[in-house]
């Protein structure tokens, strides 16, 4: 979905953004949790200590954040806090309480799609109900699908930069990350800047033949043919 003014004008935008924001509250949080989760089964009690072992969207949601995935097809939450001491192996336990956010979207995007595709090709837009829940269920996919490929990106602070810097040496590692809230702020604006004027989203161009990938895939299955 493109933010554009115009689009309020439009019921499927409408319904599309309306579909959306429990998709944005459940798969924002399901991201954090799944951090704590990881970083909790490896000895950092940091996160859920704090109560973000949990998927309560409050405990868990930057409002800014949670707007940008809504109207831009980016997102993020507050981020879990982690002590990479408290790990046995702390670079190996940084890389993987960092992967598990991502790892955690990809799952619940292969998900959506292996309920989307059955119920659109048997079901389809019968009815308005049925509609509904065949948009519901792309969005599901397609949403959780961008927030995976998003996180991925290996630019502070997303979780891409922790998975690549944990190979990095700790001297080159910290010179970077000193810089971290000017990379994300320069990065932000650099995605707004060609969403909006050169109206190219690296998301979606990597997203959308993702998407119809795993949708081929399948309608590979034998029930399908």
């Amino acid at each position: 979905m493109l933010f554009n003014l115009s689009n309020f004008t439009n019921p499927q935008y409408i319904v599309q953004l309306l579909l959306s924001i429990p998709i944005v509250l459940f798969s924002l949080s399901f991201h954090e949790m799944s951090h704590a989760y990881a970083a909790h089964k490896m000895g950092d009690d940091t996160a859920k200590n704090l109560g973000r072992l949990t998927l309560n969207p409050l405990k868990h949601l930057d409002p800014i954040g949670a707007v940008a995935m809504l109207f831009f097809g980016i997102g993020w939450a507050k981020p879990v806090p982690i002590m990479t001491r408290n790990f046995e192996h702390p670079k190996r336990g940084m890389i993987i309480s960092a992967a598990a956010g991502p790892i955690s979207n990809l799952i619940l995007s292969v998900i959506g799609v292996i309920l989307y595709v059955p119920f659109a090709w048997f079901i389809g837009s019968a009815n308005a109900f049925t509609s509904a829940v065949c948009t519901f269920l792309y969005l599901f996919h397609y949403m959780n699908l961008a927030l995976a490929i998003f996180n991925l990106i290996p630019v502070p602070p997303l979780d891409g930069s922790r998975v690549l810097f944990g190979f990095l040496p700790d001297r080159l590692y910290f010179g970077v990350m000193k810089y971290e809230q000017f990379i994300k702020i320069g990065f932000i604006a650099l995605i707004l800047i060609m969403h909006n004027f050169l109206h190219f989203s690296i998301i979606s161009f990597v997203c959308e033949p993702m998407s119809d990938g795993m949708i081929w895939l399948i309608t590979r299955i034998p029930i399908f043919r």
